[in-house]
């Protein structure tokens, strides 16, 4: 889902056809990086000099045929993915370009292998420099201590570069087994906001000197009511973060040619936060696009529920009720924009519709600068076996190429991993749902879909 309104004329290619036609939000504060013509220095970081840097002119992507595109390898089964899903992009490229267009990649440090070239330092400045100075990047997935130790990496890549939507298209791939009868009506693209809700990390432990000042105010000043002892979180949701997700979600839908936009919160309950986005998303939809947007509630009134040819439906659904219209008509849904806690819990859910988070895309973004990734976790007990399904940061890829404007790559390889699952070549996780399987490692299932190209 491209951030701008597709790359220049200089990449030689039309915008894909996942990610293409975004405007960029011209109210979002900006990222900055270097200027122009600068150049970066590193102490660990090494930036190819046989490619060209992506840059960004006049609102737009500016690509080469020779791109510098960053990735960082991820901990615990980051390794092993990465190492099969470069081999596997990298050969996309050539058969799809035949040499004219390649790839030079950057390594960049994140997680345990940067903590130790950065003295303990987990997400180092350098990488937070590189990151705005490539644009586009790609990462494996990276550990998240629970209930203690550092803070999530994810959120804090997030957070410090401004990645403000989380893109997670969920589709069905033909032979992928699951658990509906027909999986091949799910085909959303999930728009969850990136920076607020619980995720802004503003939380105060239980018996910490700020919890019990918190308290002390909420109690004495607020009149709140709850248990002694209680942990303390808030919950931030603005008018700014909710209108630039939303106007996001709306434009994707505009320029692919979707039928509907949701909005899906909680807002029954948490009326001035879930239900302020649910507001704010229709205010946004009637100040911006009212020439392309319908709400529901028109569709029946002035419609009698036929849907005006170049019209999108804008409608909203309480949250859980949603997880049951997922597995019950998941066809009524196409895009969906919702907040960060929903958008968590909602995206690995309908994922696991088609196949598992272990095959579900993902992407990262602010105006330009784009990170994407596997959207699964580290599987420590799985690291270095060369086990694993290594489609979810394949297919983030598939997004990332889309994204510059290079669809044949996306192509190519969603039609080589078909033709591999059609053959019933899988990793251990399809091989024990599959009849039939030839299970394969993580390096032999690049190898199948390097064969299948």
């Amino acid at each position: 889902m491209a951030l701008s309104s597709g790359p220049l004329p200089c990449t030689g290619a039309r915008a894909g056809d996942i990610l293409r036609g975004f405007v960029p939000a011209t109210t979002s504060p900006s990222i900055p990086g270097p200027a122009e013509g600068s150049a970066m220095s590193y102490q660990h970081t090494t930036i190819p000099e046989t490619g060209d840097k992506i840059r960004v002119a006049g609102g737009r992507l500016a690509v080469t045929d020779q791109p510098i595109l960053g990735f960082v390898e991820g901990d615990g089964i980051g390794p092993d993915i990465t190492r099969a899903c470069l081999r596997i992009w990298d050969a996309a490229v050539e058969r799809a370009y035949g040499g004219r267009r390649k790839v030079h990649w950057a390594e960049l440090y994140m997680g345990e292998k940067a903590a130790g070239l950065f003295d303990g330092d987990y997400f180092p400045q350098e990488t937070r420099d590189a990151l705005r100075d490539l644009v586009v990047s790609i990462k494996g997935p990276l550990t998240t201590p629970v209930g203690g130790g550092f803070r999530s990496l994810n959120v804090g890549l997030r957070q410090v570069l401004d990645l403000y939507a989380c893109v997670r298209p969920v589709r069905y791939y033909a032979g992928v087994p699951s658990p509906l009868r027909r999986p091949q009506d799910v085909d959303v693209v999930i728009f969850r906001e990136n920076t607020e809700d619980v995720y802004a990390g503003i939380e105060y432990e239980a018996g910490s000197a700020e919890n019990e000042k918190l308290a002390r105010f909420l109690r004495d000043e607020m009149g709140a009511g709850f248990f002694e002892g209680a942990g303390l979180g808030v919950k931030p949701i603005s008018p700014f973060g909710t209108n630039r997700l939303v106007r996001k979600a709306i434009r994707y839908a505009i320029d692919h040619g979707r039928r509907s936009v949701t909005f899906v919160h909680k807002g029954n309950i948490m009326k001035f936060t879930e239900g302020a986005f649910r507001n704010w998303g229709y205010e946004l939809a009637r100040s911006e696009f009212a020439e392309h947007t319908i709400t529901e509630d028109e569709l029946w009134e002035k419609h009698d529920g036929r849907q005006p040819e170049g019209k999108i439906v804008v409608k909203d659904r309480i949250a859980d009720i949603m997880f049951q219209m997922m597995l019950l008509r998941p066809a009524e849904f196409d895009v969906i924009a919702t907040s960060n806690l929903n958008g968590d819990y909602l995206s690995d859910a309908v994922a696991a519709e088609v196949g598992g988070v272990g095959i579900a895309p993902g992407a990262n973004m602010a105006d330009h600068v784009a990170v994407f990734e596997a959207t699964h976790g580290t599987a420590p007990k799985y690291a270095n076996q060369d086990k694993v399904n290594p489609g979810s940061l394949l297919f983030s890829g598939v997004m990332m190429f889309d994204y510059i404007g290079w669809p044949e790559v996306g192509r190519t390889i969603t039609a080589a991993y078909e033709k591999t699952i059609a053959r019933k070549v899988v990793t251990y996780d399809f091989a024990r749902q599959t009849e039939g399987a030839t299970e394969v490692p993580t390096s032999g299932f690049a190898s199948a879909i390097i064969d299948a190209m």
